[in-house]
């Protein structure tokens, strides 16, 4: 297993100004760099919270000729890290629009990108109603990619609370995953840690969840307290609700030495399950 490492989270506030978002995000990223981050990460939609999703569209472009990844790539290599660029609007050649997860390596290239799989979906009781699915189509293929400390398997935001998706990169290798996210601030402050940490625990993996905080516009809020956890569930960082950047030594051997404790990963059973409706439990009046 690799060296140890410093990751960062950056915990920004982008809003509908695209280019005020993308500065604020850079200039954490300098400060984390400076601080010694080697992999840098942001959060989902770092660069900008639209409400309109004809605006949103106007700024997909294919990441080859995206211009807000142009930036990042650059920065990388101005500040010599890795930066996972938590999520931009991206086009596909077929014309579909992907909310797309990109990590870029220290010299500026891409070195994977995730479409989103899960759409944020749902009215939450504060009247609040959020479709994703209108504004981007699901992504369809899990990504695993190798870094200089071992196997990233990458996911956003939402997916967070599909434990199968997390299960399958554990088992295909993963060390670290990667959840850049915009939680809301109704739904982070309800779940946000605990599901993180159990993404940790149940896969034995680093977790790096880099989160958006504060008020984009209107009523859209985001949770803030970035995390970095460690596999056995332990908080090594918490980004609090302030724009900012958290850091954390990782130490890839970590990994093994949990795993070899709760060897978990290697006692998955098959098993069936029932039939809809062929047992049907009542309510206790």
């Amino acid at each position: 297993m690799s060296k140890r490492f410093t990751v960062a989270c950056i915990q920004n506030t982008a809003t509908p100004d695209l280019a005020a978002s993308v500065a604020e995000a850079s200039d954490l990223v300098r400060q984390a760099a400076a601080a010694g981050a080697e992999l840098i990460a942001l959060p989902e939609h770092c660069s900008l919270m639209e409400p309109s999703t004809e605006v949103l569209h106007s700024h997909a472009v294919p990441l080859a000729e995206h211009p807000t990844l142009a930036t990042f790539r650059a920065l990388a290599r101005e500040v010599a890290a890795w930066i996972l660029v938590g999520s931009l609007p991206a086009r596909a050649p077929d014309g579909r629009i992907a909310n797309c997860s990109v990590l870029v390596d220290r010299t500026g290239a891409v070195a994977a990108s995730y479409d989103k799989i899960h759409m944020f979906d749902v009215d939450l009781p504060t009247g609040e109603r959020f479709r994703e699915s209108e504004a981007f189509q699901s992504g369809a293929e899990a990504r695993l990619v190798e870094t200089p400390w071992g196997l990233l398997g990458m996911t956003v935001c939402y997916d967070l609370r599909f434990p199968q998706l997390y299960r399958g990169l554990a088992q295909a290798g993963a060390h670290f995953l990667s959840i850049p996210s915009a939680f809301t601030k109704v739904t982070g402050d309800a779940h946000w840690h605990v599901l993180v940490r159990a993404r940790a625990i149940e896969n034995g993996c680093f977790v790096i969840a880099p989160c958006q905080t504060g008020r984009h516009y209107g009523r859209r809020r985001s949770c803030g307290h970035s995390l970095i956890v460690d596999p056995w569930g332990e908080v090594l960082a918490d980004g609090g609700a302030d724009v900012g950047f958290i850091t954390a030594e990782i130490d890839p051997a970590r990994v093994a030495e949990v795993r070899a404790m709760i060897p978990s990963l290697g006692h998955d059973r098959a098993f069936s399950f029932p039939s809809a409706g062929r047992r049907r439990i009542s309510a206790v009046s």
